[in-house]
């Protein structure tokens, strides 16, 4: 069976310095990942976070071994400038949930977190 993906949000972050914007698509889908298990999709900036339970458990452990209870994914993430950046977070806890915050130049920091549909042991 074809991985089958559906739109969760999308939305954008305007910069009115020079009139871009940031654009972020979520999407759940039906099959991601090695184990082709049910996961989402996050689409900003070029990047494509893919949370499915194989990567989700490494960042887990990663944050953990932190004691942290975000883990920024910082290979996904874009943040060359500190007015400006798309950041990916895993939120541990339960449930697990995906976190993005945008900011450009001219908007606050705008965060949304989405559910992951799969737990993690």
């Amino acid at each position: 069976m074809a991985n089958v993906t559906t739109v969760i949000d999308e939305w954008l972050v305007k910069d009115l310095e020079d009139n871009s914007s940031i654009n972020v698509t979520v999407e759940a889908g039906t099959e991601l990942g090695n184990s082709g298990v049910p996961g989402i999709q996050v689409r900003c900036m070029g990047y494509i976070i893919t949370f499915e339970p194989n990567i989700v458990e490494q960042w887990a452990y990663k944050a953990g071994k932190l004691g942290l209870t975000e883990h920024l994914i910082e290979d996904k993430s874009w943040i060359h400038y500190d007015d400006q950046y798309a950041k990916h977070y895993l939120v541990l806890g339960d449930p697990l949930k995906a976190k993005v915050i945008v900011k450009t130049r001219s908007s606050k920091p705008i965060a949304r977190e989405y559910e992951l549909p799969f737990v993690i042991e």
